[in-house]
């Protein structure tokens, strides 16, 4: 699929990007093109890789003019930018709106006029029933990406996952640190689970959906549900010691207990994809899409809804999921 094909990647200078630049490399493409605005985190990738086909372009997603350009003779996007931090984006919602909103406009209206291949967005949990303005704003992207679908031939396709262990913002090298510096570990809320799941298989399972995809379908990772509270302890156990606490904080704002990939209004609409992906089919609609799944013959998911408080692991798990990890 990409082998000799140029690909752009947005906000590509974050833990996905490169992850997802690793692997993408071996696929052979022609050119890989990192659009960011932040030239320092550029020039450090760069340097990083140090590969010929790479190309760097300071840019905003906010800027239409700026992805006109960059999308110029490009085949396939994966869309990583975004804000993405909640207390951020509860406190400066315009700022999220013109970034998660406003930037995937700019975004579908490029890529449809640039006549892009495929356009993959990167989406998150906090999409689903949101109740936070992050939430909301990922899940206003959402809905324009699958309604581009009908816009174009271009394909828009969702891909919406949970936290990831170990990038940039995630609990576990933040519990680590307070750790490390014997300071107690903060949780806002002992019963809270969350979703997660490797850099590695987040990106493999990136592809393999970008692959099978036909556009107007959210293809879900089915993730393992971690207890924060188990997370949290066996940091303490592992590598605090014995002043080290764990103090409950409270919620913040807009923060639920527990995340939802999956709600009992798209659950209807939703079926098992394979063993590692359920894929939700826009209501919308798109005679292609439905023939595609018509001729699957996928079952549908026998759940109501599908939540990180569904299947959650037991602290030895939580325990040998980190060891692997490389966190303890």
């Amino acid at each position: 699929m990409f082998e000799e094909k140029r690909v752009l990647i947005t906000g590509g200078t974050g833990s996905w990007g490169y992850e997802l630049v690793k692997q993408l490399i071996a696929k052979e493409p022609a050119k890989i093109i990192i659009f960011s605005r932040n030239e320092f985190s550029q020039v450090i990738m760069k340097r990083r890789f140090n590969s010929p086909i790479l190309q760097f372009v300071i840019g905003d997603v906010r800027d239409y003019h700026a992805l006109e350009n960059v999308t110029k003779n490009i085949d396939y996007i994966f869309h990583l930018a975004a804000l993405k931090h909640v207390p951020i984006c509860e406190n400066q919602p315009d700022e999220a709106i013109k970034t998660n909103i406003e930037g995937v406009e700019n975004l579908i209206k490029a890529a449809v006029n640039n006549r892009v291949a495929k356009v993959i967005d990167v989406s998150t949990d906090k999409a689903v029933l949101p109740l936070n303005v992050y939430g909301m704003t990922k899940s206003l992207g959402e809905r324009l990406i699958i309604h581009a679908n009908t816009l174009s031939e271009t394909g828009f396709v969702c891909i919406r996952a949970g936290n990831v262990l170990g990038t940039n913002g995630s609990v576990v090298p933040y519990f680590i640190k307070q750790a490390q510096r014997n300071e107690a570990i903060t949780l806002t809320d002992p019963a809270m689970t969350r979703f997660f799941l490797t850099l590695q298989e987040a990106i493999s399972l990136l592809f393999k959906a970008s692959e099978g995809s036909v556009g107007g379908e959210t293809f879900v990772m089915k993730m393992p549900g971690f207890k924060i509270f188990n997370i949290a302890k066996v940091i303490k156990d592992e590598i605090g010691n014995e002043q080290t606490e764990i103090k409950v904080i409270g919620k913040r704002p807009g923060e639920k207990v527990h995340e939802v990939l999956i709600s009992k209004y798209e659950a209807e609409n939703s079926f098992i994809y394979d063993q590692e992906y359920f894929v939700i089919l826009s209501q919308l609609t798109m005679p292609d899409l439905s023939h595609y799944y018509n001729q699957k013959g996928l079952k549908p998911i026998k759940q109501e809804e599908y939540t990180s408080n569904d299947h959650v692991l037991g602290y030895q798990e939580t325990k040998e999921i980190l060891r692997q990890g490389g966190f303890i």
